[in-house]
């Protein structure tokens, strides 16, 4: 077995608890105070972004009326994730990550509050929500790398999969929270008080970095090598570790014909369902309410990165998609697509632990990058593919062609790659 050496950057970590009792896994990460603070501020900002990824395809639906419309908007949304997202990962291993979170925190606030003027007024156009998606994309080329490396210097290598496991879970009571809001206000309210309530709830994410204190303090990878170079290593050690690589091409299938609920599921709600705006929030509710449970039962298992486990809970999520888009019945749709989120949080939450866990230090940033790469960035082409289908056949069959899809390059990963859910990092990492 190849041996993978760990560079010589130091990141604090906390002792173990004194006993491994369930309640001690279950919330390891919550003993550091930095953590916590982290935490509050991402389940305020995560209320608010779910709450715009709700107003923001329905009013393009409202302002269209075309399913490839919705997806093109989404589309722009990650186009830079795909074009420049393994950057983002360098301004991720260069600087001081709370200071980069800072500022990208802030520039969230702007299109929020540009499509809420605009919303508000009566003056919104296709056009403005095109270009505010693109420049939330481009905050998030920077943001998402940053936040997802920046765990481990808040909670040390001992407790980062509790740590995903619990952000995961934040992340998803917000996607209870948000949608199920969003749905409600726009039916009684519209959509400007989204936008507003998007832009206010970053306020709290950048509150909680700036009480955040006794930070470890990392020597930033700065070794004089030219920017493309320095990104090409990155992508080298992604092409060399099996582990990654396998776990980047399932991700990113899975991306690309599976994930592309905003296009399909206003479609569904309003087309197959006849459930509305309200119908729209809850079935993205229930997806989130799936994830939250299946983080929440997550953070207590003693080993729940496996990747055996991990293969089998990936059929699992494809089979219940498929089962989803010939569902005809609201109630049925939304215990469906609550399953939905479980397995998908399972499966991500495990993909993104194994993948920080198989990464030197120094290279973290960059490597992660290129998973938010997989997982965000073929976004413009899931999101454009899947409302040119939905245009062309209908959402139902296009989204069991996806889950198929999915669960095809799954079987294939592991027959001709098995080493990608065989082998864990721990097993060949020193």
């Amino acid at each position: 077995m190849r041996h993978l050496v760990r560079t010589s950057v130091t990141v604090a970590t906390a002792p173990r608890p004194a006993a491994s009792s369930p309640r001690r896994r279950g919330l390891g990460a919550l003993r550091h105070r930095n953590y916590r603070l982290f935490l509050g501020g991402q389940l305020v900002s995560t209320v608010g972004t779910w709450m715009q990824s709700i107003a923001q395809p329905w009013l393009v639906l409202q302002l269209t009326h075309s399913a490839l419309l919705v997806g093109l908007a989404l589309a722009m949304q990650y186009l830079p994730m795909l074009v420049a997202g393994p950057f983002g990962g360098l301004v991720a291993d260069r600087f001081p990550k709370r200071r980069v979170l800072q500022v990208t925190q802030t520039a969230c606030i702007l299109p929020a509050l540009a499509l809420f003027a605009a919303t508000a007024a009566h003056t919104a156009t296709y056009p403005l929500v095109l270009a505010c998606a693109f420049a939330w994309g481009v905050i998030q080329v920077v943001d998402v790398p940053t936040r997802q490396a920046f765990a481990i210097e808040m909670v040390g290598r001992d407790d980062l999969m509790n740590a995903i496991a619990l952000n995961s879970s934040i992340w998803n009571s917000a996607a209870v929270i948000g949608p199920s809001l969003a749905g409600l206000l726009i039916a009684l309210a519209g959509v400007p008080v989204c936008f507003l309530l998007n832009a206010l709830s970053c306020l709290a994410a950048i509150a909680s970095l700036a009480l955040m204190r006794n930070l470890p303090r990392l020597l930033p990878d700065r070794e004089p090598q030219r920017m493309v170079r320095r990104v090409v290593e990155g992508a080298r050690y992604v092409r060399a570790d099996p582990v990654v690589f396998g776990l980047l091409l399932v991700t990113g299938a899975f991306s690309l014909f599976a994930m592309n609920r905003l296009t399909l599921v206003p479609l569904f709600a309003d087309q197959v369902l006849h459930a509305g705006a309200a119908g729209f929030g809850f079935l993205m509710g229930a997806q989130g309410l799936g994830a939250m449970t299946g983080g929440l039962t997550l953070a207590f298992l003693r080993r729940p990165a496996s990747g055996r486990r991990q293969f089998w809970i990936g059929l699992a999520w494809a089979a219940v998609l498929l089962a989803f888009s010939f569902s005809p019945w609201f109630p049925l749709s939304m215990l469906l697509f609550f399953l939905a989120g479980t397995c998908q949080m399972w499966f991500l939450a495990a993909a993104s632990s194994r993948v920080q866990k198989a990464t030197p230090d120094r290279l973290r940033g960059r490597v992660i990058a290129f998973y938010a790469q997989a997982v965000m960035g073929v976004g413009p082409l899931g999101a454009t593919q899947a409302g040119a289908l939905a245009s062309w056949l209908d959402p139902p069959l296009t989204m069991a062609i996806g889950a198929g899809v999915s669960a095809v390059v799954l079987v294939a990963v592991r027959l001709l790659s098995p080493a990608a859910f065989t082998l864990d990092p721990d097993d060949y990492r020193t």
